[in-house]
């Protein structure tokens, strides 16, 4: 099957993207990545810097991989029922061994988990029209569990939003020591991660992936339909969901990050716009991709994009090691951390040029092609033997 290059290029968009998130994530406690208020209020300098990352990243690449993910669901369907149980089967191992031994971030296990369903979904629903329907209806039932669970909860923030000096203190003795500790509170936040996708973020990663699923059918995560088209729809989209997310950052910003409010209610408008917005990307780099492709720079991502997975465990090699292994687990603010980025990206560029140009696929993507293969040929012969 071709490859379609300007879809590689927005996902490598995507994987260089989602660190600009996950930074805050190796860096800083857990309470940080969504409360910029998790230490008191913030600075001017912390608070423009996550403003600025709310309304430009926070969600926003996480989401277009996630649809990227679903498009890729659809171009495997000619493979098979079992070729595709066996890959997404691998991919939910490769995420409970990242999370339990590396980093409580991952997301590959909810991708695996989800997609075992979803690709299901894809293969049966008949229509473009009806499967790009059901994935705003599922997408929008997780949503609406937000306000759910905004009504249940407390008005008293718990640990995970706003942290004692002792909760701060043990969590960066467990990240720095390592050891069973470690692993202990890894799978901890793992449990309580699958508790979250079951009860609503694995309605909306499977409505995303749905849409993904639509749009390739469409032809629009192709590229066929017109420049003009792509440059309307991505300056449309961007615009208004930067628009929802701005009203979000203003009323969190008035509410002081309450628990409640910011919590659930306020993560609303960022769920609703992060469609929009990050769709709105892969828009307008389909729409100008005559001209990105000239740059040198646009080979580079791409060839993350052709290496996503490869890249994604790369990044949590490199922030483990630095954060965790030497120590520097809460030793910078959101800007001084957002000046590492850059460098990380670094790594992933020349890691991704390098090897491609004496490798047909990243050294992860090339096991976990080996494995869903040799995952296949052994249902063969047990199959055979029956």
């Amino acid at each position: 099957m071709p490859r379609i290059v300007p879809l590689d290029f927005v996902r490598g968009m995507a994987i260089l993207g989602i660190l600009l998130l996950n930074i805050t994530a190796f860096g800083l406690p857990k309470a940080a990545y969504l409360n910029p208020a998790w230490q008191g209020l913030p600075s001017l300098s912390d608070f423009l810097v996550w403003a600025t990352m709310d309304l430009f990243a926070q969600a926003k690449f996480l989401t277009l991989f996630a649809i990227l993910f679903g498009a890729g669901l659809q171009l495997l369907l000619p493979r098979g029922k079992r070729w595709i149980q066996s890959r997404l089967s691998w991919l939910v191992i490769f995420g409970f061994l990242h999370a339990a031994l590396l980093w409580e971030g991952d997301i590959l296990l909810a991708y695996g988990l989800t997609g075992l369903v979803a690709w299901r979904m894809i293969r049966d629903v008949a229509t473009t029209r009806q499967l790009f329907n059901t994935g705003v209806m599922l997408y929008l039932i997780g949503s609406a569990v937000l306000v759910v669970l905004g009504m249940a909860s407390g008005p008293n923030p718990n640990s995970s939003w706003l942290p004692g000096a002792a909760d701060v203190q043990y969590e960066t003795f467990w990240r720095t020591q390592g050891g069973w500790e470690a692993a202990i509170n890894r799978l901890d936040m793992l449990g309580s991660a699958l508790m979250a996708l079951a009860a609503q973020y694995g309605w909306q990663l499977a409505g995303l992936m749905m849409l993904g699923a639509a749009l390739m059918r469409s032809g629009w995560l192709r590229g066929s339909w017109s420049v003009q088209h792509y440059r309307r729809t991505g300056a449309l989209l961007v615009m208004l969901g930067m628009l929802i997310e701005a009203t979000s950052i203003a009323l969190q910003w008035h509410v002081k990050w309450d628990f409640r409010w910011a919590g659930f209610f306020l993560q609303v408008p960022r769920e609703i716009s992060a469609p929009l917005q990050s769709l709105g990307y892969a828009a307008l780099c389909f729409g100008w991709w005559p001209q990105i492709q000239r740059w040198r720079l646009s080979r580079a991502v791409t060839s993350v994009g052709r290496m996503a997975l490869s890249n994604y465990l790369l990044q949590t090699l490199i922030c483990t090691t630095l954060f965790n292994h030497f120590a520097l687990f809460n030793h910078f603010d959101r800007l001084q951390l957002l000046l590492i980025v850059p460098l990380v990206w670094a790594c992933n560029l020349l890691f991704s040029v390098c090897w491609l140009r004496f490798f047909r696929q990243g050294p992860v993507e090339w096991l976990w092609r080996r494995l869903t293969g040799a995952g296949v040929k052994q249902e063969d012969r047990t199959l055979s033997g029956r």
